[in-house]
Protein backbone atom coordinates (compact mmCIF):
# COMPACT_ATOMS: atom_id res chain seq x y z
CA UNK A 1 0.00 0.00 0.00
CA UNK A 2 1.33 3.46 -0.90
CA UNK A 3 2.42 5.54 2.08
CA UNK A 4 0.15 8.48 2.83
CA UNK A 5 1.87 11.90 2.84
CA UNK A 6 2.52 13.55 6.18
CA UNK A 7 0.59 16.62 7.29
CA UNK A 8 1.98 19.26 9.65
CA UNK A 9 0.03 21.40 12.11
CA UNK A 10 1.06 23.72 14.92
CA UNK A 11 -0.10 25.31 18.12
CA UNK A 12 -0.47 29.09 17.90
CA UNK A 13 2.58 30.09 19.99
CA UNK A 14 4.95 27.92 17.94
CA UNK A 15 3.69 29.04 14.53
CA UNK A 16 6.86 30.89 13.47
CA UNK A 17 9.09 27.87 14.14
CA UNK A 18 6.53 25.50 12.61
CA UNK A 19 6.38 27.56 9.41
CA UNK A 20 10.15 27.33 9.14
CA UNK A 21 10.10 23.56 9.71
CA UNK A 22 7.32 23.12 7.13
CA UNK A 23 9.34 25.14 4.61
CA UNK A 24 12.32 22.81 5.08
CA UNK A 25 10.00 19.84 4.63
CA UNK A 26 8.56 21.45 1.48
CA UNK A 27 5.09 20.92 2.93
CA UNK A 28 2.32 23.45 3.56
CA UNK A 29 1.38 24.07 7.17
CA UNK A 30 -2.12 22.70 7.74
CA UNK A 31 -4.91 25.13 8.54
CA UNK A 32 -6.58 25.02 11.94
CA UNK A 33 -9.62 27.07 12.89
CA UNK A 34 -9.54 28.07 16.56
CA UNK A 35 -12.98 29.03 17.83
CA UNK A 36 -12.80 30.96 21.11
CA UNK A 37 -15.82 31.16 23.38
CA UNK A 38 -16.81 34.04 25.64
CA UNK A 39 -15.52 32.30 28.79
CA UNK A 40 -12.03 31.87 27.27
CA UNK A 41 -12.33 28.21 26.23
CA UNK A 42 -11.33 27.39 22.66
CA UNK A 43 -11.92 24.56 20.21
CA UNK A 44 -9.54 23.79 17.32
CA UNK A 45 -10.77 22.24 14.06
CA UNK A 46 -8.53 20.76 11.35
CA UNK A 47 -9.55 22.35 8.05
CA UNK A 48 -8.57 19.27 6.03
CA UNK A 49 -8.89 15.49 6.31
CA UNK A 50 -6.23 13.62 8.31
CA UNK A 51 -7.79 10.17 7.91
CA UNK A 52 -5.13 7.48 7.56
CA UNK A 53 -2.26 10.01 7.55
CA UNK A 54 0.77 10.65 9.76
CA UNK A 55 0.08 13.89 11.59
CA UNK A 56 2.90 16.01 13.00
CA UNK A 57 1.75 18.54 15.61
CA UNK A 58 4.44 21.10 16.47
CA UNK A 59 4.23 23.02 19.73
CA UNK A 60 6.45 23.82 22.69
CA UNK A 61 4.69 23.43 26.03
CA UNK A 62 6.15 26.34 27.98
CA UNK A 63 3.82 28.26 30.34
CA UNK A 64 1.08 29.37 30.22
CA UNK A 65 -0.72 26.02 30.40
CA UNK A 66 -2.74 26.98 27.30
CA UNK A 67 0.23 25.83 25.16
CA UNK A 68 -0.03 22.31 26.60
CA UNK A 69 -3.83 22.38 26.43
CA UNK A 70 -3.74 23.30 22.73
CA UNK A 71 -1.40 20.39 22.05
CA UNK A 72 -3.72 17.99 23.90
CA UNK A 73 -6.83 19.22 22.07
CA UNK A 74 -5.09 18.86 18.69
CA UNK A 75 -3.97 15.32 19.55
CA UNK A 76 -7.50 14.37 20.55
CA UNK A 77 -8.92 15.94 17.38
CA UNK A 78 -6.45 14.01 15.20
CA UNK A 79 -7.21 10.73 17.02
CA UNK A 80 -10.98 11.18 16.61
CA UNK A 81 -10.46 12.10 12.92
CA UNK A 82 -8.81 8.69 12.33
CA UNK A 83 -5.20 9.83 11.82
CA UNK A 84 -2.90 6.83 11.33
CA UNK A 85 0.00 8.15 13.45
CA UNK A 86 0.20 11.24 15.65
CA UNK A 87 3.72 12.54 16.29
CA UNK A 88 3.90 15.41 18.75
CA UNK A 89 6.93 17.59 18.04
CA UNK A 90 7.66 19.43 21.28
CA UNK A 91 10.86 21.47 20.79
CA UNK A 92 10.70 22.59 24.44
CA UNK A 93 9.08 20.08 26.80
CA UNK A 94 7.67 22.15 29.66
CA UNK A 95 7.11 20.91 33.23
CA UNK A 96 10.31 18.84 32.83
CA UNK A 97 11.88 20.21 36.01
CA UNK A 98 9.23 18.30 37.95
CA UNK A 99 10.90 14.98 37.11
CA UNK A 100 11.05 13.40 40.59
CA UNK A 101 9.46 13.48 44.02
CA UNK A 102 12.09 15.48 45.90
CA UNK A 103 9.95 16.29 48.94
CA UNK A 104 6.67 15.01 50.44
CA UNK A 105 3.28 15.73 48.86
CA UNK A 106 4.47 17.06 45.48
CA UNK A 107 3.50 15.83 41.99
CA UNK A 108 5.85 14.47 39.33
CA UNK A 109 4.62 16.89 36.69
CA UNK A 110 6.71 15.55 33.80
CA UNK A 111 5.30 12.04 34.27
CA UNK A 112 1.75 13.40 34.44
CA UNK A 113 2.23 15.35 31.19
CA UNK A 114 3.64 12.21 29.52
CA UNK A 115 0.56 10.26 30.59
CA UNK A 116 -1.97 12.79 29.33
CA UNK A 117 -0.18 13.27 25.98
CA UNK A 118 -0.40 9.52 25.40
CA UNK A 119 -4.03 9.40 26.54
CA UNK A 120 -4.86 12.27 24.17
CA UNK A 121 -3.61 10.19 21.23
CA UNK A 122 0.12 10.83 20.72
CA UNK A 123 1.84 7.78 19.24
CA UNK A 124 5.36 9.25 19.09
CA UNK A 125 7.20 12.16 20.73
CA UNK A 126 9.98 14.26 19.24
CA UNK A 127 11.72 16.76 21.50
CA UNK A 128 15.05 18.45 22.23
CA UNK A 129 17.31 18.56 25.30
CA UNK A 130 14.97 17.31 27.99
CA UNK A 131 15.87 18.71 31.40
CA UNK A 132 16.49 15.13 32.54
CA UNK A 133 17.21 12.24 30.17
CA UNK A 134 15.13 9.82 32.25
CA UNK A 135 11.93 11.64 31.21
CA UNK A 136 12.08 9.52 28.04
CA UNK A 137 11.16 6.60 30.27
CA UNK A 138 7.98 8.32 31.40
CA UNK A 139 6.49 7.53 27.98
CA UNK A 140 5.30 4.10 26.79
CA UNK A 141 5.62 5.28 23.16
CA UNK A 142 8.79 6.03 21.10
CA UNK A 143 10.65 9.23 22.00
CA UNK A 144 13.12 10.88 19.61
CA UNK A 145 15.33 12.95 21.91
CA UNK A 146 17.40 15.42 19.87
CA UNK A 147 20.32 17.48 21.16
CA UNK A 148 21.15 21.12 20.41
CA UNK A 149 24.83 20.11 20.40
CA UNK A 150 24.19 19.16 16.75
CA UNK A 151 23.55 22.88 16.15
CA UNK A 152 25.95 24.45 18.68
CA UNK A 153 29.14 22.54 17.85
CA UNK A 154 29.57 24.07 14.38
CA UNK A 155 29.09 27.58 15.78
CA UNK A 156 31.62 26.97 18.58
CA UNK A 157 34.14 25.75 15.98
CA UNK A 158 33.57 28.92 13.92
CA UNK A 159 34.49 31.04 16.96
CA UNK A 160 37.99 29.48 16.81
CA UNK A 161 38.60 30.12 20.51
CA UNK A 162 42.09 29.38 21.86
CA UNK A 163 42.46 27.70 25.27
CA UNK A 164 38.84 26.61 25.10
CA UNK A 165 37.28 25.33 28.31
CA UNK A 166 33.69 24.16 28.84
CA UNK A 167 31.87 24.86 32.07
CA UNK A 168 28.71 23.58 33.66
CA UNK A 169 26.81 26.13 35.77
CA UNK A 170 25.86 23.35 38.24
CA UNK A 171 26.61 19.72 39.09
CA UNK A 172 23.52 18.48 37.22
CA UNK A 173 24.92 19.69 33.89
CA UNK A 174 28.42 18.26 34.39
CA UNK A 175 27.87 15.36 32.00
CA UNK A 176 26.64 17.71 29.24
CA UNK A 177 29.71 20.00 29.58
CA UNK A 178 32.04 16.99 29.74
CA UNK A 179 30.59 15.60 26.50
CA UNK A 180 31.25 18.89 24.68
CA UNK A 181 34.79 19.03 26.10
CA UNK A 182 35.50 15.47 25.00
CA UNK A 183 34.13 16.04 21.49
CA UNK A 184 36.15 19.25 20.97
CA UNK A 185 39.26 18.12 22.90
CA UNK A 186 38.94 20.88 25.51
CA UNK A 187 39.08 21.16 29.31
CA UNK A 188 36.05 21.19 31.58
CA UNK A 189 35.26 22.94 34.87
CA UNK A 190 32.16 22.83 37.05
CA UNK A 191 30.40 25.46 39.15
CA UNK A 192 29.11 24.09 42.42
CA UNK A 193 25.98 25.86 43.64
CA UNK A 194 23.55 25.64 46.51
CA UNK A 195 20.10 27.17 46.11
CA UNK A 196 18.68 29.47 48.81
CA UNK A 197 15.22 28.78 47.31
CA UNK A 198 13.65 28.18 43.90
CA UNK A 199 15.18 30.48 41.21
CA UNK A 200 17.69 31.94 43.70
CA UNK A 201 21.33 30.86 44.10
CA UNK A 202 22.64 31.02 47.68
CA UNK A 203 26.26 29.93 47.22
CA UNK A 204 28.51 29.19 44.23
CA UNK A 205 32.14 28.04 43.90
CA UNK A 206 34.29 26.78 41.03
CA UNK A 207 35.85 23.34 40.63
CA UNK A 208 38.77 23.72 38.21
CA UNK A 209 41.08 26.43 36.81
CA UNK A 210 39.98 28.94 34.16
CA UNK A 211 42.85 31.45 34.31
CA UNK A 212 43.70 32.57 30.76
CA UNK A 213 40.92 30.40 29.27
CA UNK A 214 38.06 31.22 26.94
CA UNK A 215 35.12 29.62 28.70
CA UNK A 216 31.87 28.33 27.20
CA UNK A 217 29.06 27.67 29.68
CA UNK A 218 26.68 24.92 28.59
CA UNK A 219 23.14 24.46 29.89
CA UNK A 220 19.83 23.06 28.68
CA UNK A 221 17.74 26.12 29.59
CA UNK A 222 18.05 29.67 30.82
CA UNK A 223 15.13 30.81 32.94
CA UNK A 224 15.69 33.81 35.26
CA UNK A 225 19.37 33.85 34.19
CA UNK A 226 20.42 34.08 37.87
CA UNK A 227 22.61 30.96 37.80
CA UNK A 228 24.27 31.54 34.43
CA UNK A 229 25.10 35.22 35.03
CA UNK A 230 26.43 34.46 38.52
CA UNK A 231 28.55 31.68 37.03
CA UNK A 232 29.85 34.06 34.35
CA UNK A 233 30.83 36.61 37.00
CA UNK A 234 32.60 33.90 39.04
CA UNK A 235 34.53 32.66 35.99
CA UNK A 236 35.68 36.18 35.16
CA UNK A 237 36.75 36.74 38.78
CA UNK A 238 38.86 33.58 38.57
CA UNK A 239 40.73 34.85 35.50
CA UNK A 240 38.76 33.69 32.44
CA UNK A 241 39.62 35.68 29.29
CA UNK A 242 36.06 35.52 27.99
CA UNK A 243 32.80 33.82 28.96
CA UNK A 244 30.03 32.79 26.57
CA UNK A 245 26.92 30.79 27.36
CA UNK A 246 24.99 28.30 25.24
CA UNK A 247 21.51 27.25 26.34
CA UNK A 248 19.00 25.32 24.25
CA UNK A 249 15.78 26.79 25.64
CA UNK A 250 15.48 30.57 26.22
CA UNK A 251 12.69 30.76 28.80
CA UNK A 252 13.86 34.22 29.99
CA UNK A 253 11.40 34.88 32.80
CA UNK A 254 11.51 37.65 35.40
CA UNK A 255 14.61 39.87 35.13
CA UNK A 256 16.47 37.50 32.82
CA UNK A 257 16.97 39.94 29.95
CA UNK A 258 18.20 42.69 32.29
CA UNK A 259 20.63 40.31 33.99
CA UNK A 260 22.02 39.09 30.67
CA UNK A 261 22.45 42.64 29.39
CA UNK A 262 24.36 43.64 32.55
CA UNK A 263 26.39 40.43 32.87
CA UNK A 264 30.04 39.82 32.00
CA UNK A 265 29.05 37.33 29.29
CA UNK A 266 30.29 38.17 25.82
CA UNK A 267 27.36 36.37 24.24
CA UNK A 268 24.40 34.11 24.98
CA UNK A 269 23.57 31.64 22.21
CA UNK A 270 20.14 29.95 22.25
CA UNK A 271 17.85 28.11 19.84
CA UNK A 272 14.34 29.11 18.77
CA UNK A 273 12.48 26.30 20.57
CA UNK A 274 10.67 29.10 22.45
CA UNK A 275 9.76 32.50 20.93
CA UNK A 276 12.31 35.04 22.23
CA UNK A 277 10.86 37.46 24.80
CA UNK A 278 13.41 40.25 24.38
CA UNK A 279 15.81 41.47 21.76
CA UNK A 280 19.22 42.45 23.10
CA UNK A 281 22.53 42.49 21.31
CA UNK A 282 24.13 39.81 23.52
CA UNK A 283 21.60 37.13 22.51
CA UNK A 284 22.17 35.18 19.30
CA UNK A 285 19.50 32.74 18.11
CA UNK A 286 20.39 29.63 16.07
CA UNK A 287 17.47 27.90 14.43
CA UNK A 288 16.59 24.29 15.22
CA UNK A 289 14.14 24.08 12.29
CA UNK A 290 16.43 22.26 9.79
CA UNK A 291 17.30 19.59 12.38
CA UNK A 292 13.66 18.94 13.31
CA UNK A 293 12.66 18.89 9.64
CA UNK A 294 15.37 16.36 8.76
CA UNK A 295 14.44 14.06 11.65
CA UNK A 296 10.70 14.33 10.90
CA UNK A 297 11.41 13.37 7.29
CA UNK A 298 13.57 10.41 8.34
CA UNK A 299 10.97 9.20 10.84
CA UNK A 300 8.16 9.47 8.29
CA UNK A 301 10.21 7.44 5.80
CA UNK A 302 11.13 4.86 8.47
CA UNK A 303 14.86 5.59 8.32
CA UNK A 304 17.46 5.78 11.09
CA UNK A 305 18.06 9.13 12.79
CA UNK A 306 21.32 8.15 14.51
CA UNK A 307 23.39 10.31 12.13
CA UNK A 308 21.78 13.38 13.76
CA UNK A 309 23.46 12.77 17.11
CA UNK A 310 26.94 14.32 17.41
CA UNK A 311 27.41 14.17 21.17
Amino acid sequence: MEQQPAVVFTTRESKVLAEEIAKHLDLPLGNINFQTFSDGEYQPTFEESVRGKRVFIIGSTMPPADNLMEMLLLCDAAKRASADKITVVIPYFGWARQDRKDKPRVPIGAKMVANILTSAGATRVMTMDLHADQIQGFFEIPVDHLYASTIFVDYIKELNLKNLTFASPDMGGAKRARNYAKHLDADVVICYKERAKANQVGYMDLIGNVEGKNVVLIDDMIDTAGTITQAADLLKERGALSVRAFATHAILSGKACERIENSQMEELVVTNTIPLKCSISKIKVLTCAPLFAEVMNLVHNKKSISSKFLI
